[in-house]
């Protein structure tokens, strides 16, 4: 690893710093100018004011926002996000519980979907105009369109209700056995990964189409290399640099987005974490996972930003 690459790694790294503040900023605003007080839902409707501003003392939330703000992010800072008012656990915790089912899910959802996207794209790059290139895309137009969670609950009537060839909801850890874990997760991430593979195989198609017919692609079958090494080992991989750019995005959306998902098919992870922080106004643990969430997005950009000097090393990683 050059002394450039691992300069640039360090500006990265750097850089995730002002875009967590600025975010950190944005999400607890928001969320202390929502109307609703978590000590109002802790204690219940027979509180009485008293008693509620009683317990916004004790939980600090009757000092000025500011302050309340540069205590939380003072914590951040040294590794403590809090702890969670319902669940009487470090949010830490909660995020180390909570992630690995989300995680799964969105692994197994990219792999579905790269399955489905890159020979689709690939063979209606192949036959740009034909019949098979047009029902191809008008497929994969119809997949963007297509709401997950409708899906899912195609899926689920469907493979689940009428035919009993899967669960209709739940979750069981790996731990359990990876046959037992990927059998609940199958449904739901393919309800996200087909949505997913439409975006991807889009791309790939017009990002072969760019290359398809440069002179190193003619010049590859003038040497009666195969079509299929011309299209996989030429023609893809100088193709893959934006194919690369929509995994990462697709990536991060289904770790950050699969909160219908996750609450159809009641799979404990991020998803759910979140609606019931929201339902029970349990600020930390919304202002942890949000912060939790944007590293990872930021830490994925990273990672596709490496893997633009392994792929093509005509793209130096310390570019202006």
């Amino acid at each position: 690893m050059g002394d450039y690459m691992l300069t640039y790694i360090f500006k990265r790294l750097v850089s995730i710093v002002p875009v967590l503040f600025v975010v950190s900023i944005a999400i607890f605003m928001i969320i202390h100018i929502t109307p609703g007080e978590p000590a109002s839902v802790l204690l219940g409707l027979e509180a009485t004011p008293e008693e509620i501003e009683a317990l916004n003392e004790q939980m600090g939330l009757n000092r000025p926002i500011y302050i309340q703000y540069f205590t939380w992010i003072k914590n951040v800072f040294k590794g403590d996000l809090g702890d969670s008012i319902f669940m009487r656990m470090p949010v830490a915790d909660a995020i180390r519980d909570y992630f690995p089912p989300t995680m799964s899910l969105a692994i197994l959802a990219q792999l579905i979907a790269l399955i489905i996207a890159i020979p689709t794209g690939i063979i209606a790059s192949y036959k740009r105009g034909k019949p098979i290139d047009t029902a191809l895309m008008s497929v994969s137009l119809l997949g963007m369109a297509t709401p997950g969670f409708l899906l899912g609950l195609f899926l689920m009537l469907l493979f689940s209700v009428q035919l009993g060839w899967l669960p209709v909801a739940g979750y069981r850890p790996l731990s359990m056995g990876l046959g037992t874990h990927l059998y609940y997760l199958i449904l739901p991430a393919f309800s996200l990964g087909v949505v997913q593979a439409a975006l991807i195989a889009r791309m790939t198609r017009s990002s072969m189409l760019d290359v398809l017919y440069n002179n190193y692609i003619k010049t590859a079958r003038a040497k009666g290399i195969k079509e299929k090494v011309v299209l996989l080992k030429h023609a893809l991989k100088n193709a893959s640099l934006p194919i690369l750019t929509v995994l990462g995005q697709s990536f991060g959306t289904l770790v950050t987005g699969a909160v219908v998902i996750e609450s159809l098919f009641n799979i404990p992870g991020m998803g759910q974490l979140v609606l019931n922080s929201i339902k029970r106004r349990d600020i930390a643990v919304i202002q942890g996972v949000v912060l939790f969430i944007t590293l990872i997005y930021v830490g994925v950009n990273l990672f596709v930003d490496l893997m633009y000097g392994v792929i093509d090393p005509r793209v130096r990683l310390d570019r202006k």
